[in-house]
């Protein structure tokens, strides 16, 4: 074991665990001595994050589908006899104006962003005692709209709001619920934005930090709102941004539009 330890002794499960932010935290949560459960919808990436992590348990999870949850709670316990930490990591995104989506398109990205956090805390929290954390993926598009964004906004601003309702409702059970809201992470879900340098050059211009996040960014907070370090800590949403959302966010459609001629 690495780092500082400061998850011994708990049991962590993440959602969307296969790839990007959740195998980075998975490999986080690892070092800090967490036994680690991951749910993910593709078996390769299960595979190989099995390869990479010692002790990880692999379960194939499709959020949206509620026995499949269960199922990952369940085997959870099987495995470990404990559930402490969850992380509800899992998400898509889309980009089509609204009078141009697909609504079937639409409501994919809505029952991964928020109907998925929804069944994770539904079934996880019952089986979790008082200490138990659990941290939601949401995004600076939570606060922050963006052209051609309208199911991953909607759908992350409620992802939020869900995360404040946890917490209102397993506060009594000494149930921990946050929300880490990412600006642009660099992962195998966004990689195609860099065959467009203007798009990547706008997300920068708009970040006071002039940088975009890498995965670890997200995995080191996360893992403080999984510890004890973050005890009294709970119904809040954290940007990992640069400072995105203190400026404006780029007009994804335009940029586009302009490259390809348009």
């Amino acid at each position: 074991m690495t780092g500082e330890g400061r998850l011994v002794g708990k049991v962590a499960m993440i959602t969307g665990g296969g790839s990007g932010i959740g195998l980075a935290t998975a490999k986080r949560f690892a070092a800090e001595g967490a036994s680690v459960v991951i749910g993910d919808r593709d078996p390769a990436a299960l595979d190989k994050a099995a390869a990479e992590i010692e002790g990880l348990t692999t379960v194939r999870c499709d959020v949206t589908d509620e026995p499949d949850v269960e199922a990952l709670v369940t085997a959870t316990l099987d495995a470990h006899g404990q559930l402490d930490v969850v992380f509800a990591n899992a998400g898509i995104g889309s980009n089509a104006p609204i009078v141009a989506a697909d609504l079937a398109g639409w409501m994919e990205v809505v029952n991964v962003c928020l109907v998925g956090p929804f069944l994770t805390i539904k079934h996880a929290a019952p089986r979790m005692g008082p200490g138990g954390s659990i941290v939601v993926t949401t995004s600076l598009n939570a606060v922050q709209p963006g052209t051609g964004m309208s199911a991953y906004c909607a759908a992350k601003a409620g992802a939020a709001m869900l995360v404040q309702v946890a917490a209102l409702e397993l506060g009594p059970a000494g149930i921990r619920v946050n929300a880490v809201g990412p600006g642009l992470v660099r992962t195998n879900l966004t990689d195609a934005m860099w065959l467009l340098p203007a798009l990547v050059d706008e997300y920068m211009e708009n970040a006071p930090l002039g940088r975009f996040s890498e995965p670890s960014d997200i995995a080191n907070l996360v893992t403080f709102l999984a510890s004890d370090e973050s005890s009294c800590i709970s119904g809040v949403q954290h940007l990992v941004d640069g400072g995105a959302h203190t400026k404006r966010y780029p007009d994804i459609l335009k940029v586009v539009a302009d490259a390809m001629g348009g």
